[in-house]
């Protein structure tokens, strides 16, 4: 009985061994092997190992790597970095780096930091800030353009402001730590709660003023195109009225020439005499 428990532990610890002497890379991922703390090496590059199956002794440990371009957020209230701008304002950004392992120098990306991700985010974050309080600063080719503020100053340059990071992030953390930056782009900027609500305020009172200068506009062209529309109309009642008179005229001159004009005036005279209810007669002086 003891020698089958001896047996059966034994043949457990020989699938434990067996079960430690293979390991998997998945696609898109690159790994390394330590021997005992010390990686392996083929010269003085890291032996790196592709996707796929692949076997090594039980003692022996695997580090693998995304070899694939990665995003990191720094956004949110976790992620979000707080900064101070030149004037003084403390704006929150959230910013996203994209970023691309170097499989040339995977050795100071798995053993140059305990943990490198947090130390480039840190770094990133130092670097951001040391940006955005020298943006608008004197010495900075912004200068003079800040009648709006640090926040108007940056959200106006954001594009300039990116490009400086970038390549900032490019100068001083680029391949030193195993990784090369593709791209780096500040999100969105959120300037700080009282400003915030002053913004607000600004923004709602120019909407309201927009709102009511066009309401006056359309009301007065309205207006005016009642106002011309009036004119044409009494335009029109005075030519045709001058057109009636014209008539009325080369009428009367014919009676004239006809030798019936008093005739015609004296008949008038009565049928208006005959429609009217009251009459009028003056005393001569």
């Amino acid at each position: 009985m003891v020698a089958l428990g001896f047996f059966a532990g034994v043949f457990v610890f020989a699938l434990y061994l067996v079960g430690r002497c293979w390991f998997r890379v998945e696609e898109g991922e690159v790994a390394v092997l330590t021997n005992f703390g010390a990686a392996l090496r083929d010269g003085q590059s890291l032996r790196r190992y592709r996707s796929g199956f692949h076997w090594k002794a039980p003692w022996q440990q695997v580090h693998s790597v995304k070899a694939m371009e990665q995003s990191l957020d720094l956004s949110g209230e976790a992620g979000g970095t707080s900064a101070m701008a030149y004037d003084g304002t403390v704006l929150r950004f959230d910013s996203n780096m994209r970023y691309l392992p170097v499989e040339e120098r995977l050795d100071e990306l798995l053993f140059g930091l305990r943990r490198p991700m947090e130390h480039i985010t840190g770094l990133f974050t130092c670097l951001l800030r040391n940006e955005i309080a020298n943006f608008g600063s004197p010495t900075s080719a912004t200068a003079g353009d800040d009648s709006g503020g640090s926040y108007a100053l940056i959200r106006k340059e954001r594009r300039l402001l990116n490009e400086r990071i970038e390549e900032f992030c490019k100068d001083k953390i680029d391949e030193k730590y195993g990784v090369r930056f593709s791209a780096v782009d500040l999100v969105d900027i959120l300037p700080p709660d009282d400003l915030d609500r002053a913004l607000n305020a600004v923004a709602e009172t120019r909407a309201e003023a927009e709102s009511a200068y066009y309401r006056s506009e359309a009301d007065c062209s309205r207006r005016v195109v009642a106002a011309e529309r009036g004119v044409e109309v009494a335009a029109a009642r005075a030519k045709a009225a001058e057109l009636e008179i014209d008539e009325l005229a080369s009428f009367l001159a014919e009676l004239q020439q006809r030798g019936v004009l008093d005739r015609y005036v004296k008949r008038r005279r009565m049928e208006v005499l005959a429609q009217s209810r009251a009459l009028f007669l003056g005393s001569e002086s």
